[in-house]
C-alpha cells in the first residue's frame, strides 16, 4: 500500500494518486490554502467534496471524451481542474488518481462557507488556477488535517439529475459534521 507524505508544503503528490473517492473521503479535514497576490493566505477547512470518477460517470466533465476543457483531468494527480459554471461561478476540483484517467474532487465547501462558488470567490480562486499544480509556489495549496475528522457521511451529488438516474444516485458526496 502507497503511504501519503504530508510536509509543511502541503499534501504530496501521493495524496493525490488514489482513487478518487479515497481522496475525497481524505480531503475532509484538511486546509485549503491561498496566498493572495499581496502575500495574504486565507485558510479554510474542507467539510464537503464530491468525487468524479473518468469516463463511465456520467456527472464526470470526462464522459464526453478528452477535450480543450477536461484536458487537465486527464494528466498528473494534484493539479488543478477549475471551471467557470453557468458562467457565474469558479469552482475548484483537485486532479487524482493514474495519468490518462481522468478524474477529479470538487471542493464544495468548508467549516465556515457552504457551497462551491462561495468558497472560490471568499479565497479569490478564478480560472487563473486551471491546470496550475497545487503548491505554495503556485498560490494554491492543501496541508495536512490537523485533527482526526469524524462523523463522516456520503450521499447522493448535488447538481446532477442530468446524469441519469444511476448517476445522480451514487454516493459521492461526503461532508462530516460537528459534534
Amino acid at each position: 500500500m502507497k503511504r501519503h507524505i504530508e510536509t509543511t508544503q502541503g499534501l504530496t503528490k501521493n495524496f493525490f494518486d488514489r482513487d478518487v473517492k479515497i481522496v475525497a473521503r481524505d480531503l475532509l479535514g484538511c486546509g485549503l490554502c491561498v496566498r493572495s497576490r499581496q502575500g495574504q493566505i486565507k485558510r479554510q477547512v474542507i467539510s464537503e467534496t464530491e468525487a468524479y470518477d473518468g469516463e463511465k460517470d456520467l456527472a464526470c466533465h470526462a464522459s464526453r471524451g478528452r477535450t480543450a476543457r477536461t484536458e487537465v483531468m486527464y494528466g498528473p494527480s494534484g493539479y488543478c481542474y477549475v471551471y467557470l459554471c453557468y458562467g457565474v461561478h469558479w469552482l475548484l476540483n483537485v486532479v487524482t488518481g493514474s495519468m490518462g484517467y481522468p478524474a477529479a474532487v470538487l471542493i464544495r465547501g468548508s467549516q465556515e462557507i457552504e457551497g462551491p462558488g462561495r468558497l472560490t470567490k471568499s479565497l479569490g480562486v478564478d480560472g487563473s488556477f486551471n491546470g496550475s499544480k497545487l503548491s505554495k509556489r503556485n498560490r494554491l495549496w492543501i496541508e495536512p488535517k490537523e485533527a482526526r475528522v469524524t462523523h463522516i457521511r456520503s450521499g447522493p451529488r448535488v447538481g446532477v439529475d442530468y446524469a441519469g438516474e444511476h448517476w445522480a444516485k451514487v454516493p459521492y458526496r461526503f461532508w462530516f459534521s460537528k459534534g
